[in-house]
């Protein structure tokens, strides 16, 4: 099992020497205002963390603020903070950093010329971007500048955010796989190993060479390593372009890719397409239906359209129940958090008094946050709606599943609905927080840090631990190297030990 905190040395940050630094004096100011607004507001602070154990990380990010630092420093102080909570969604999100701030920090010449993932401590390409194609999928990178990328992977793994324990996620998290315009690696990888020029010496092991060999390659722009994937979050952002995909196999089972539930901001009407698709398999009577959410991290909760499919009568969600800290911010706090809802600083008589603590909830006040579809336990309740699909229903998961598509999988695996292919989730059984969020600008430093501010907790104690799928499937190095998708091979795999029984 990887260390999250992993202790190795720390090595020399080199900080830009063309910005002015910021004072101690404000960053501290900074530290107060975000401690207050955790502690107010934040109802995961003290789930995996007592009070004085929190109390005293506060108290080491002060010591870390007692003197002038660049931007590049202040933001690493308050991201490895951040990390210390152990909430997924706890960290300065780098989509919601000012343009300039993101330019500073995440825009430079440091990019590695490859995608790739994590297998056993192992950094292996997945796709290769150097000129001449020095890097064929399935090359295995020992180390970069001279520095073993288990000693990269190690440190990195003290500044990734994830629930709990769940180390699955942190590592899934520091991988490269053009996904997102902004990925954890390439932000923080030259700013805890920065390189004294573009080019960068890697030792590979190529796929079918006997030894390893060294070679010197180029570092990408951040416009270059964006140029792939630049059109398609422009459309996801504000476009009506499809972001799911059906298919159908020889026997008849249905495909749906849904790589993103992050539909908040799009113009597409993905509910309609999804009902649509789902009418479209129930009337052709599809043996299976094959959900993969492989690398979706979560959004809103589309899932709810496919459950909707799969019962016969009301379903109740299992009993998490959602708490917040607070039915209004403290008026001293507002100038600071940022948000797209307004409503979420008054929570009004949504938020009530709990009869009694919460079994699994920290020692702190809460109120319960009632919704719309809860029943009278205040649990949710979702009912059948649509066509119904009788065939096999299976889900293909991985550690980037972490927030609604973490709850999907988890109802899905609690209700017997279907069989959970993969590997084990990111999120955590212990509960997650989110839902709806505060942007916590920073007056000083001018740093956002995301503050989530509905928590999830169990009815009773639960693992540390994301879910484990029912038929756990790990890709081989071969795998890669063939670009085989061994999660879908497994399904084709049980199907045809069925049709044989």
């Amino acid at each position: 099992m990887l260390s999250a905190f992993a202790q190795t040395a720390s090595p020399q940050r080199a900080s830009p020497t063309n910005y002015a630094l910021i004072k101690s004096g404000d960053l501290q100011s900074d530290a107060a205002i975000l401690r207050r607004a955790y502690e107010e507001l934040h109802p995961g602070l003290y789930r995996y963390s007592s009070k004085a154990e929190m109390d005293g990380k506060f108290e080491a990010l002060n010591k870390n603020l007692s003197h002038d630092l660049s931007l590049q420093d202040a933001y690493l102080a308050f991201s490895e903070f951040a990390a210390q909570v152990k909430c997924g969604h706890t960290y300065a999100n780098f989509f919601n950093q000012k343009k300039a701030v993101a330019a500073e920090l995440f825009e430079g010449q440091n990019r590695l010329p490859f995608y790739f993932r994590w297998l056993d401590q192992g950094m292996i390409v997945t796709k290769d971007f150097t000129p001449d194609h020095q890097l064929p999928r399935g090359t295995q990178v020992l180390s970069i500048s001279g520095t073993p990328v288990g000693t990269i992977l190690d440190q990195l793994m003290t500044i990734a955010r994830a629930d709990g324990s769940n180390d699955a996620k942190r590592v899934a998290y520091l991988e490269v796989s053009g996904d997102s315009i902004y990925e954890a690696f390439d932000v923080y990888f030259p700013m805890f190993f920065p390189q004294k020029s573009t080019l960068l010496q890697l030792l590979v092991q190529r796929p079918g060479e006997a030894k390893p060999r060294s070679l010197m390659v180029q570092a990408l722009t951040f416009e270059e390593r964006i140029a792939p994937i630049k059109a398609r979050e422009a459309e996801r952002k504000g476009g009506s372009a499809i972001l799911f995909d059906r298919e159908y196999m020889d026997d008849g089972t249905a495909y749906l890719r849904m790589p993103t539930w992050a539909l908040y901001n799009s113009k597409w009407d993905w509910k309609t397409w999804l009902n649509e698709m789902l009418d479209e398999i129930a009337d052709k009577k599809s043996p299976a239906l094959i959900v993969d959410l492989r690398g979706n991290e979560g959004g809103i909760d589309a899932g709810e359209e496919i459950l909707k499919r799969l019962i016969s009568g009301d379903l109740t969600i299992a009993p998490y129940r959602r708490l917040v800290r607070y039915r209004q911010t403290p008026a001293d706090l507002d100038p600071y958090l940022d948000t797209w809802d307004p409503s979420f600083k008054r929570w009004g008589s949504a938020a009530v008094e709990l009869a009694q603590a919460w079994p699994t909830a920290p020692p702190v006040r809460y109120f319960a946050l009632k919704r719309d579809d809860e029943d009278r336990t205040g649990h949710g309740v979702i009912h059948p709606s649509g066509k119904p699909f009788h065939g096999r229903f299976y889900v293909l998961i991985d550690a980037n599943n972490s927030s609604a598509t973490f709850q999907f999988a988890q109802t899905v695996k609690q209700n017997k609905l279907g069989t959970l292919i993969g590997r084990p989730t990111g999120g955590n059984q212990r509960g997650i927080n989110g839902g709806a969020f505060f942007f916590l600008r920073l007056p000083k430093s001018q740093i956002e840090m995301d503050l989530p501010l509905i928590g999830n907790f169990p009815a009773s104690p639960q693992p540390d631990a994301g879910l484990t799928p029912d038929v756990v499937v790990t890709p081989t190095l071969q795998d890669i190297v063939e670009g085989k998708d061994v999660e879908v091979a497994t399904i084709k795999d049980l199907q045809s030990a069925e049709r044989q029984r």
